[in-house]
């Protein structure tokens, strides 16, 4: 996916100016035109601050609609919508992938497969959004840290809490780390 294209296209249909955008989002209008022209990547909680200040969620900016006019019931692994920019500048390595399980404007769950490679995290600054967030880790260790508590987590813990406290998760572990995660309402 062209982030950039994409994040100017809805910018404009919102009427929104590069300045204005950045002000909402707490970033510089710099930023903005770096990750506009594809010349940065910005982390998921700088993208989250972005779609938040337009308003839309990091789900509906990377869905593909579902079509068909059937209720969908399976998926198979390929069918999951990434929802996390690339991290390098290229877009060759994926440091956090975040697939999710079909497409948020049909359901009140979003479900997440979350993969975070050793050192990766979800950016320096904090998430926050409405709803509440629970997974379990299935290997590797992470790191999560809500409002003012950090706990390591490793294979089979688990965590929930209120998504409008301030968050973050880090891989701070050798080895790939890989969640499986919910959120309600699907507000991420």
């Amino acid at each position: 996916m062209d982030i950039g294209h994409k994040l100017r296209s809805i910018r404009k249909a919102r009427g929104l100016s590069q300045r204005e955008l950045a002000s909402r989002a707490g970033l510089t209008n710099g930023t903005i035109s770096l990750i506009e022209q594809n010349k940065t990547s910005p982390s998921i909680a700088s993208l989250k601050s972005l779609l938040d200040a337009i308003p839309i969620s990091m789900a509906e900016f990377f869905s593909t609609l579902e079509t068909d006019e059937k209720p969908r019931y399976f998926y198979r692994s390929e069918d999951l919508t990434e929802i996390a920019p690339p991290n390098s500048e290229n877009g060759d390595q994926q440091l956090v992938s975040l697939r999710q399980l079909g497409h948020v404007g049909q359901h009140s769950l979003q479900v997440l497969h979350e993969r975070y490679a050793p050192e990766a995290d979800t950016g320096p600054e904090y998430l926050s959004h409405e709803g509440e967030e629970a997974g379990i880790v299935l290997r590797g260790m992470i790191e999560v840290t809500v409002g003012d508590a950090v706990q390591t987590l490793g294979p089979g813990d688990g965590y929930l809490f209120d998504s409008s406290l301030p968050h973050r998760f880090r891989n701070t572990g050798a080895e790939e780390c890989e969640i499986i995660s919910a959120c309600t309402p699907p507000t991420f």
